[in-house]
């Protein structure tokens, strides 16, 4: 037994993550079902490394050292479990499994309790970053067993990015499923900013008239403040990609429909089931929807019209200045809607979440990384207690004064027929929650007119449930209250 750890999935997440950890100085053995792939692999980018193949899960599992580390990096759902399945076998108690995957953390939460009955210890770690990020440094959120952090942090801290201090972008996250948990939100997250950022080009292009090259100038100069982040990064550079053979822009080549596999909904379905709002998450999956319906769009665009957009001939530069304080604004919404969620999740599952360590391992290696995720890591390590990010000082003070320019972004959107979903939601966000008294009373009322669902009054102590015999012909009779 030599091996310090087994990797079982040679797609490009899994090569990479092995090859990262051979540059690290681990041992790894690897397999895949098709493997054909192990032989391709050694002979080719892991030539003259120590990587060892093997050829069936029997073989993996004897290369390792004890305790046995088997990292599952597989596609999410049946795969996992069929991958499981085949390795107990070989396996001892006290062997740890981990899955790599975006799994759903539910099923992390089941898979971890059946392999605890067995007396196997298990993890679920989000990794994030890209085929890039996995190769040379990712973010890496594990979940799991307690007892065995101290058999993975080694090797899972070497490998992950590091900040400017040199702490790393990995730390034990929780219990059971909160790794997957985290990663979910991550990618929650990713998908507001990534909707937000192509808003940002939609009003560039589309209202102030700006080529790919002036597009490109502007995501540089932004990510040179508050907005320094990998995603503002990368988008500066896709303006700037051109096809070698024709000279055209890459991105005016693309369709405009967009993709997606399944956490950002994940997200919204469980802010929907935890009573969170995470409402700009919400949008930019719905928008990625509408984006889908390419053939319906273009024949409706023939027939329903919006109004005429005006060539712009107002100061160019105030609008872009208003524009990037829009899109920092709700970016920061998106984050305090994030860590809403977590906070719920939290209370309700009894994990127990560093909220500024989460923040630490989004600096580096995701996909999210930006520089204000340092100044979310202080707000939470000031009060670990904050209940809603826009509270701390320095994202209260940073809202407060981009608001006029956000406001002014979505109402000429708004006013222009632009569809810019995310920006527009975060602003109802952030006017809905710094609403003492919301128009909820009359929902209220009608809830107890048609169903006799009753209502607490402002005038009586919290907890007491009133019914109002509205028509005169009810009864006394009113709904038992419950939350779904």
């Amino acid at each position: 037994m030599s091996a310090d750890i087994g990797l079982i999935g040679l797609a490009v997440m899994g090569e990479n993550l092995i090859l990262n950890m051979d540059s690290h100085g681990f041992t790894v053995a690897c397999f895949n079902r098709t493997t054909s792939k192990v032989d391709e692999f050694l002979a080719g980018r892991a030539k003259g490394t120590k990587i060892i193949g093997t050829k069936t899960p029997a073989d993996l599992c004897a290369t390792l050292k004890v305790p046995r580390k088997v990292m599952i990096m597989v596609r999410a759902g049946d795969a996992v479990d069929a991958t499981i399945k085949s390795l107990l076998p070989h396996l001892e108690k006290g062997d740890i499994i981990i899955d790599g995957g975006n799994s759903n953390y539910e099923d992390t939460n089941r898979r971890m309790a059946q392999l605890s009955e067995q007396g196997f210890r298990f993890f679920g770690a989000g990794v994030s970053g890209g085929e890039e990020g996995a190769l040379k440094g990712p973010s890496i959120m594990p979940g799991g067993s307690t007892d065995a952090w101290e058999h993975v942090k080694p090797i899972f801290q070497a490998i992950s990015a590091k900040v400017e201090d040199g702490s790393p972008c990995c730390d034990y996250v929780g219990e059971a499923g909160s790794g997957h948990f985290v990663k979910m939100v991550h990618n929650g997250i990713e998908y507001g900013d990534m909707q937000l950022i192509s808003e940002a080009y939609l009003l560039m292009s589309n209202y102030l008239g700006m080529d790919n090259e002036a597009i490109a100038d502007t995501f540089d100069e932004w990510n040179k403040g508050d907005l320094d982040s990998y995603l503002i990064e990368i988008t500066r550079d896709i303006f700037r990609k051109k096809e070698e053979e024709t000279g055209s822009y890459m991105v005016d080549l693309i369709q405009d429909k967009a993709g997606q596999k399944g956490t950002g909904k994940w997200t919204v379905m469980n802010g929907l089931e935890l009573g969170s709002g995470v409402t700009l998450i919400a949008e930019a999956v719905f928008a990625r929807c509408i984006s889908s319906q390419k053939d319906e769009r273009v024949s409706t665009s023939k027939i329903l019209a919006g109004p005429k957009v005006e060539a712009f001939t107002g100061d160019k530069a105030a609008f872009l200045n208003d524009l990037r304080d829009a899109v920092f604004a709700a970016k920061m919404v998106s984050y305090a809607q994030g860590y809403t969620l977590l906070r719920e999740a939290a209370n309700t599952f009894k994990w127990k979440l560093n909220y500024g360590g989460i923040a630490l391992m989004w600096r580096g290696g995701c996909i999210i990384r930006s520089k204000f995720l340092g100044k979310i890591k202080e707000a939470f390590d000031k009060n670990p207690a904050l209940t809603n990010l826009l509270l701390d000082d320095f994202f209260k003070e940073k809202i407060t004064t981009a608001q006029p320019g956000w406001r002014r972004v979505t109402a000429t959107s708004l006013l222009n027929g632009f569809a810019v979903p995310a920006l527009t939601t975060a602003l109802c966000y952030f006017d809905g929650i710094r609403t003492a008294r919301s128009p909820h009373n009359l929902l209220q009322a009608q809830r107890d007119y048609f169903g006799a669902h009753t209502y607490e009054r402002v005038d009586k102590p919290a907890g007491e449930w009133f019914h109002t015999n509205w028509t005169g012909r009810g009864a006394a009779t009113s709904s038992s209250q419950y939350v779904v």
